[in-house]
């Protein structure tokens, strides 16, 4: 697959420019240091080989926590080392100028196809499996890994030979208060005749407490509160079994994905203890 595909937005490896990251990296670091005041751990975990990173999403639209890991990786390996981010396809429906900028520091629309194109290209993946319900599931469950029964992350790690790193934070949840989500309700008014926002269906539509409009109903853009966050890279997961084969079997799909999520659990509760 070539790295241009003009057909649909995100399908693009060229997109990355190393030069607006290194613009950003003082403003980045501004907030690292001084507003979230970050605490991490782990970092010599990253293997030499290429492999794919597995984070925990936190902290609705602004993902605080994945902006962090984004600095920390360029702050220690530059921007040499190639890793691209899968980001949802929406984004670019939602707000094309914020998706624009989002690929000028490495995020790809989040389809096999594309993920494969950046394995070709030599690149390791950042993903969130959760996607929106992990990044907005409520503050109760702010301490709980969330993969919303996703594992195609999994079939692509087997099928391209592929360790997970996965990557946990502590704190980044805190940076808005999510009350509940009541997208089945809100479902319901959709097929009675009422259109999705930017006519994108959302998955989720929470109502949180949160900067800057107090109390937030649907899942609206946010600023978060300086909380602190603490984020540990944990020790890579090697399965027994990799290959084209063992991405078709169902069985072995759902054991590597619960040992993931179940080592990630593991993890998170001990930052979260700490």
């Amino acid at each position: 697959m070539p790295n241009s595909v003009n057909a649909k937005p995100g399908w693009s490896l060229d997109k990355r420019n190393p030069d607006r990251i290194r613009a950003l990296m003082p403003f980045w670091g501004w907030f690292y240091e001084h507003y979230f005041r970050v605490q991490t751990e782990g970092w010599e975990e990253i293997p030499e080989e290429q492999f794919l990173f597995v984070g925990s999403h936190n902290g609705g639209l602004a993902a605080p926590d994945m902006v962090m890991t984004i600095y920390d990786w360029f702050r220690r390996f530059g921007t040499q080392r190639l890793i691209y981010g899968l980001s949802h396809q929406n984004l670019w429906k939602v707000n094309p100028p914020l998706a624009d900028l989002a690929m000028e520091v490495g995020s790809i629309a989040a389809h096999p196809k594309m993920a494969i194109a950046a394995i070709n290209h030599g690149a390791s993946l950042l993903v969130y499996p959760g996607g929106a319900k992990d990044v907005f599931r409520p503050h109760r469950d702010r301490h709980k890994i969330e993969f919303a029964g996703r594992v195609g992350f999994i079939k692509l790690a087997l099928r391209e030979n592929l360790p997970i790193v996965p990557i946990v934070s502590h704190g980044a949840h805190d940076t808005l208060i999510i009350l509940a989500d009541f997208y089945e309700q809100v479902k319901i008014l959709h097929q009675w005749g009422i259109p999705w926002p930017f006519n994108v269906d959302p998955e989720v539509f929470p109502v949180y407490l949160g900067l800057p409009w107090g109390i937030s109903i649907g899942p609206l853009p946010n600023f978060p509160l300086p909380v602190q966050i603490k984020t540990r890279v944990c020790p890579p997961i090697y399965f027994p079994r990799y290959g084209r084969k063992a991405a078709r079997d169902r069985d072995y799909v759902r054991t590597c994905t619960q040992q993931v999520q179940t080592q990630m659990q593991q993890q998170l509760d001990q930052l979260s203890a700490g």
